[in-house]
């Protein structure tokens, strides 16, 4: 390929992350959270429950995830897709939204 077609095919990349979206709010990223944990974190499945966890007790899984000092079937892959800001930010909201 020539260096022309590969600059060609890398402009429109270029725009789209110059365009990517702003920084998701807290609400927002723990609604993903929902799709296996179930609705305010209180999984009847098979999947753990995580409604009853404190935000420090779910930051610190979410941190362990990311590192791999845990392992899980995708908890892995997901935390790394986080900051640290955003675990914070996640743990955060839910522990609000099941306390009350």
């Amino acid at each position: 390929m020539s260096h022309f077609r590969r600059s060609a095919l890398c402009l429109p990349i270029a725009g789209l992350l110059a365009n990517a979206a702003p920084a998701q709010t807290p609400e927002a990223l723990a609604l993903a959270c929902a799709n296996c944990h179930g609705p305010g974190g209180a999984s009847l499945g098979a999947i753990p429950a995580i409604d009853e966890l404190s935000a420090d007790e779910m930051a610190v899984l979410l941190l362990n995830y990311r590192s791999g000092e845990l392992e899980g079937t995708i908890m892995n892959r997901i935390a790394r897709g986080y900051t640290e800001d955003e675990i914070a930010a996640i743990s955060s909201y839910l522990a609000a939204e099941t306390a009350r």
